[in-house]
């Protein structure tokens, strides 16, 4: 029995002694192969890097060393200060690569815009003994910073990404990837290292939910309630409230908010380009506002130019329709949307049809057939009145 709980808490103790080295930075213990020692550390939390560093308060020189690990194929990495805010434009990066001739490339280069291809550039702040080494599957990049002014605290950015020939290529940013989580604030004094969301990315999120709201949902629902809900004789002017509610809530979300967070995303996006999606969103903007203000002069129903707005109303409504639709799965495209997002709206949509299918279906035969059952109990009804009538008389 002693032996027997000897052995458990022997167990126990092993457990918790292995749950401590696990929750330990690797970075503490990591040995560089030049002997370089450096006196603060901390593990970024993604894209497998950590950062070390050395800080003189004196003259705000920091030596750093930034280390990305699991290399298996040839890729940059770019480890950046960015002095004005806390986002990728303005970054002043450090970047290293493999050349195709197997050499070790390593240089400064300013971010100015989100289609940089990170040439070689002068920094905001001195920048010496640059080096670099790719070894033993990972990849480090050294550097001594000379700072402005008396600073501990600045904003600092990682990346990783692909290669073409000698040429780095842009990074994902999906969402999800670990690409758009990797920036932070960083105190070289306490080694504190907050992490920040981008507000680009927040932005972008923002965009795709008020016009796949509006676009996507609110239009085409409007849309079924025009067309359908009119023809019930009991619904009354209910239907055209609802119609008018859906249009007008649409417009101003996706027509309004949801077209101006694009043309400020596009102002803010230097270099990146989403042609398609842009013309179409344009395109959308100028039926809908078309559509919004073209009730405000609709003719009178006597009006010999009624038919002509009743066919460009018809024709403009389905555009905006077929094209909201298609621009919502390019906007996935372009955010790299979840799977699970692209089956939700596929769902609603697919949904919308059904009950439009349905709708038709029962507007267009069960209820013409509904009314001429009644119109003919009606006859009956009055004949045998008519007749009783005549046999009083």
């Amino acid at each position: 029995m002693a032996r027997s709980v000897i052995f458990l808490v022997a167990i126990f103790l092993s457990f918790c002694t292995l749950s401590c080295i696990a929750q330990q930075q690797p970075c503490t213990t990591y040995k560089f192969s030049n002997n370089k020692q450096f006196s603060s550390c901390s593990d970024l939390p993604v894209l497998s890097s950590s950062l070390h560093w050395n800080y003189h308060p004196l003259s705000s020189r920091v030596e750093v060393a930034f280390r990305h690990t699991g290399v298996t194929d040839r890729r940059w990495i770019a480890w950046a200060i960015n002095p004005t805010s806390g986002g990728m434009i303005g970054s002043q990066a450090i970047v290293s690569f493999q050349r195709t001739d197997g050499s070790l490339a390593v240089y400064t280069s300013p971010i100015t815009s989100y289609g940089t291809r990170l040439e070689h550039g002068n920094l905001s702040f001195p920048v010496l003994d640059l080096s670099a080494t790719n070894q033993n599957n990972e990849m480090i990049i050294y550097a001594s910073l000379e700072l402005h002014g008396n600073i501990s605290t600045v904003n600092h950015l990682w990346q990783v990404g692909p290669m073409s020939e000698n040429t780095p290529m842009m990074h994902s940013v999906a969402p999800s990837s670990p690409n758009v989580k990797s920036m932070g604030s960083l105190d070289f004094l306490s080694g504190r290292i907050k992490a920040t969301r981008s507000s680009s990315t927040t932005l972008k999120n923002v965009h795709g939910i008020l016009n796949t709201v509006s676009w996507g949902i609110l239009m085409p629902v409007g849309a079924v309630i025009a067309r359908y809900l009119k023809r019930f004789e009991s619904a009354g002017p209910l239907w055209f409230y609802l119609h008018v509610s859906c249009q007008l809530l649409a417009y101003i979300l996706g027509g309004l908010s949801g077209f101006g967070t694009g043309i400020f995303l596009g102002i803010r996006s230097h270099g990146i380009e989403h042609s398609c999606h842009k013309i179409i969103g344009i395109v959308l903007f100028c039926l809908a506002t078309a559509q919004v203000f073209g009730g405000l002069v609709r003719p009178d129903k006597d009006s010999k130019y009624r038919p002509f707005f009743n066919w460009f109303h018809f024709l403009a409504g389905c555009s905006t329709l077929i094209l909201s639709i298609f621009n919502i799965y390019k906007g996935f495209d372009v955010l790299h949307a979840a799977r699970f997002w692209r089956l939700t709206y596929s769902g609603i949509i697919l949904t919308l049809l059904l009950v439009t299918l349905l709708l038709e279906i029962c507007t267009r035969w069960c209820l013409p057939i509904t009314k001429r059952s009644m119109s003919n109990t009606v006859d009956k009804n009055t004949s045998t009145v008519t007749a009783v009538a005549e046999m009083e008389v």
